[in-house]
């Protein structure tokens, strides 16, 4: 009877082990699918084709950095909706396009000067909330539906509608219209949008009413302009845009643009180098990881160069040549327990010493890797000295028997056989490093850097600081940029990890 109760308790510690397991590569797996779920957009922008006029009359050749580029993308953009006037509608419409289009068109030139003179077709980054819109991530658009026998009639921006069916009243109720006087409707931005193409114009639909004899009337906005009168009923195609304008960074003029320029094949979506190559910026759809990839480089290269001999050096000592005495005790004590303090004292530290006392550059990576460097020292003391402490006795008892000194012993038999394991114990305080955030704060590499740092003094950023800055950016774009920056460093953390997996397959030997 206790024999059995004793497999039952094995058999149930045994299934809750497994569904321990299970749960948290449940969880595990959850959070890898939504990162890359917002992270995937980012790899990938929209585009805008445009004929951008070149010639001697706007770029000046002998000094052609004193052209306006933005104001000639605005040009180009301007020439595809001639019909749009009004200092209002051009402000709208030059917003579809990116701020930094001027400068993507300036370094192109730079790059190809045979490009002066002419006109010539440009591909230049659209605005943030535009390719978010060209995404789906943005407004929500239902299925589009076949109106027959609507009439249009009126000139200028609002007109007359009128319907032969008086469904659309159905579904303006069902979009959230507003009830009027005398039963109408008005669909106002707090409500679905209609935006009904016809005659090669687009309409949006702001008040429906029944008629007694059947069908329904309204009015309408007119977003596109009509190629013709619509003085015989025609039919028209109904597209509803679910998210209320109210709700969304995107007006349904803007919209119908981008529809119209989409339709004419003249955006593209491309694999977003923006972000792969470029600096830190205000603007989302030009924001990149560049800058703090080097960043991050070049304080690894600090941290490494400092904790790595160091550490090593004194795994030495203490256990090869320290006596065992109180001091060497009270060492031990305080090198394991440095290995539990909070990062972030270690940034107080920094921002005491390094900047305060030693007057060095602030946000440098030289500072961030000597701060990361104290941090990462226990961990590698740590497993140098258990890497020293595995090589067996008879090794060090053979190279004394045949003549060798202490420090040949060490440093000849010793130490080679440890460097599988102060190697591994090495990446993965490293790894460990890379992604801190909260030290790095305290010394101010939380800076906002246009420029790719050039050098181990110049400012810089890292990545996790990065993504830190990102996710406290109110626009959404900075959602996917954060996802997609997130992805990249648990890359660079599984591939360091994997290498310490690998070297310590790969040297590890069995006494």
């Amino acid at each position: 009877m206790r024999l059995r109760a004793r497999y039952a308790a094995e058999a149930r510690f045994k299934w809750l082990g497994a569904g321990a397991v299970a749960l948290a590569g449940f969880f595990l797996l959850l959070l890898l699918s939504t990162i890359v779920t917002k992270a995937l957009p980012a790899f990938q922008q929209h585009y805008v084709m445009l004929e951008v006029d070149l010639s001697a009359d706007k770029i000046d050749p002998a000094d052609p950095r004193a052209a306006n580029f933005l104001g000639l993308v605005h040009d180009g953009l301007g020439n595809e909706f001639p019909q749009v006037s009004g200092r209002q509608e051009r402000r709208l419409l030059r917003g579809l396009v990116s701020t930094g289009a001027g400068v993507v068109l300036r370094e192109e030139i730079e790059a190809d000067p045979a490009m002066l003179g002419g006109t010539h077709r440009i591909a230049v980054p659209l605005d943030d909330f535009a390719d978010l819109y060209l995404k789906g991530l943005l407004a929500k658009s239902g299925p589009s539906q076949r109106i027959a026998d609507v009439r249009v009639s009126g000139a200028g921006d609002e007109v007359a509608l009128g319907f032969a069916d008086d469904a659309i009243m159905a579904m303006a109720r069902g979009a959230g219209a507003v009830e009027g006087e005398g039963g109408g409707l008005r669909l106002t931005s707090g409500s679905q949008s209609f935006l009904l193409r016809i005659a090669g114009g687009t309409v949006k639909i702001t008040e429906l009413s029944s008629r007694e004899a059947g069908g329904a009337v309204g009015k309408g906005t007119v977003l596109e302009l009509l190629e013709r009168s619509v003085e015989t009923p025609a039919d028209a195609t109904l597209r509803t845009i679910e998210t209320a304008e109210a709700d969304r960074k995107i007006t349904d003029r803007e919209i119908v643009w981008l529809d119209r320029l989409a339709g004419a094949g003249k955006i593209e979506n491309r694999w977003n180098t923006l972000f792969f190559f470029t600096g830190a910026s205000r603007e989302p759809e030009l924001a990149g990881i560049w800058g703090a990839v080097v960043g991050s480089a070049l304080t690894m290269v600090v941290t490494l160069a400092l904790s790595f001999p160091i550490g090593v050096a004194a795994a030495i000592y203490l256990e090869e040549f320290a006596t065992r005495n109180r001091l060497t005790n009270l060492i031990e004590v305080n090198i394991n327990n440095l290995a539990a303090v909070p990062s972030i004292v270690f940034g107080l530290l920094g921002l005491a010493v390094f900047l305060n006392w030693f007057s060095l550059p602030r946000s440098a990576p030289l500072v961030g890797g000597m701060v990361l460097a104290l941090m990462t020292l226990p961990t590698i003391i740590i497993a140098a000295r258990a890497a020293l402490r595995a090589v067996p006795p008879s090794i060090r008892e053979a190279a004394l028997g045949i003549g060798a000194s202490k420090v040949q012993t060490v440093f000849h038999h010793v130490l080679p056989l440890a460097m599988p394991g102060i190697m591994t114990g090495t990446i993965i305080g490293m790894a460990q490093a890379l992604g801190e955030t909260a030290p790095l704060l305290m010394i101010g590499m939380v800076a906002f850097i246009v420029d790719i740092p050039g050098g181990f003094t110049d400012a810089a950023t890292v990545l996790p600081v990065q993504i830190f800055m990102w996710a406290d950016f109110p626009e959404p774009a900075f959602q996917q940029k954060t996802s997609a920056a997130i992805l990249i460093l648990l890359g660079f953390l599984v591939i360091m990890n994997a290498i310490a997996v690998v070297l310590r397959k790969r040297f590890e030997r069995r006494w």
